[in-house]
């Protein structure tokens, strides 16, 4: 099989001795899934003989703040550049949930004309433009020019940029602050994790709200959701973690919701002041009565991760031995990070298809597997799909009925490798 990584090329990252979070240096190593490629740079076919950089994938827990962690930060400007390939408007599960949630937030807080609600990467406006067709202020924030610039086209003005506590605080002096910030699946991506939440706390009316989303951690564990690991995903956070990372900001977690999407996550609603209520007091407690906030919790997960690793491969290697064709679905971080460290490329692989036209005619990271349109699924017959995004399984096998009818099955992964026709 053919692999273009180089390790530790010249893109800029550093490791990390301390926590992100609490800053301490008693960091123990619970998962190493070698030297991978960024999980969002897509490669273009005429580089496809052009080593890529790849940068080790260690896992760490934090002894003193429960805060699991990647050991090395990659620079933001080489994973968030302006060939960032990620847009929330291609997925309708996304957009669905994302209107209810708004329309939760409109019901509850009253927000209206006179109000401002601001999102940290905003993406392509896929949220905050479900507040502009109420009438509400709104004000984006993503670093990536091409979201950005799709989220000016429906109306919701972005500043293209970083956000930090300086940029909070100029923001405070020309828009004000702020009634609703939201912040989903964000804080994970962010090398300044202090600074990031002082920007919240700058940010924030004495008596607004920020509502974050984040992956939850426990589900990753139990579920074997290893793929969820890459360079961007800085952090993995269980509620204690959150709890005391905010709290060191003068900012508490109020309410939390744990929802389904991506695999399992959390809805957290985090205030400037101390008002904790149920939810999070029962969530704290069973997360200390389980042992989340212990290494110990994690002893098995890296032997887990690499027995769902051996069943896969095995599986594919027993279908391709028989002479079937296999494609895969979703040209997603977590496909990348699942396909290098499978070692699944061209040998097992034939293509992969995505939704985002953004993403076709390039290549999978590392793999360098072609990205196509999902019609490519009606057109070629794959014997077998293995699904990358398994986040988004239902709304998957609903788009792809005629290839189901026709006979095609689908790989799904994880917890544990089975098939679905």
């Amino acid at each position: 099989m053919n692999y273009h990584f180089v390790k530790r090329a010249c893109a800029p990252s550093r490791i990390e001795t301390e926590c992100r979070s609490c800053g301490g240096d008693s960091l123990e190593a619970i998962l190493d899934l070698g030297s991978t490629p960024l999980a969002d740079r897509l490669v273009r076919p005429e580089a496809h003989d052009a080593p890529e950089p790849a940068f080790p994938l260690l896992v760490a827990f934090c002894h003193d703040c429960a805060l699991v962690q990647i050991l090395e930060t990659v620079a933001p400007e080489i994973l968030f550049a302006d060939s960032y390939p990620y847009y929330s408007s291609f997925s309708p599960a996304l957009m669905e949930h994302s209107r209810a949630n708004v329309a939760q937030r409109i019901a509850e807080r009253g927000v209206g004309p006179s109000s401002l609600v601001i999102e940290l990467a905003s993406n392509d406006g896929y949220l905050l433009r479900n507040y502009v067709e109420q009438g509400v202020p709104v004000l984006g924030i993503d670093p990536a020019e091409g979201p950005a610039a799709a989220a000016h086209s429906v109306g919701v003005p972005t500043l293209c940029d970083f956000f930090t506590e300086t940029l909070a605080a100029q923001i405070v002096d020309t828009h004000g602050q702020a009634d609703i910030v939201h912040g989903n699946n964000v804080l994970a991506h962010v090398a300044d994790t202090n600074g990031f939440v002082a920007g919240i706390r700058t940010i924030l009316k004495p008596d607004g709200v920020a509502v974050l989303e984040m992956p939850y951690l426990l589900r990753l564990i139990e579920h074997v959701e290893f793929d969820t690991i890459y360079h961007e995903h800085l952090c993995y956070f269980s509620l204690t973690a959150l709890d005391r990372l905010f709290r060191r900001h003068g900012l508490f977690v109020n309410r939390v919701e744990e929802l389904s999407i991506h695999g399992g996550s959390l809805r957290i609603f985090v205030e400037p002041f101390e008002a904790v209520g149920p939810s999070v007091e029962a969530m704290l407690g069973r997360e200390k009565m389980i042992g989340l906030d212990r290494v110990d919790f994690f002893a098995r997960f890296a032997d887990r991760v690499e027995a769902l690793r051996e069943s896969l491969v095995g599986l594919i290697g027993r279908l391709k031995a028989e002479g079937h064709s296999i494609a895969a679905y979703g040209a997603a971080a977590k496909g990348a990070t699942l396909l290098n460290y499978c070692g699944l490329g061209t040998d097992h692989l034939d293509f992969v298809v995505d939704r985002n036209v953004n993403k076709h005619g390039w290549l999978m990271p590392g793999a360098h597997l072609p990205i196509l349109g999902t019609e490519a699924l009606i057109e070629m017959k794959p014997d077998y799909v293995l699904m990358l995004s398994w986040n988004f399984a239902d709304e998957i096998l609903v788009q792809q009925s005629e290839y189901r009818d026709a006979g095609g099955c689908f790989i799904i992964p994880v917890p544990e490798p089975r098939l679905l026709r």
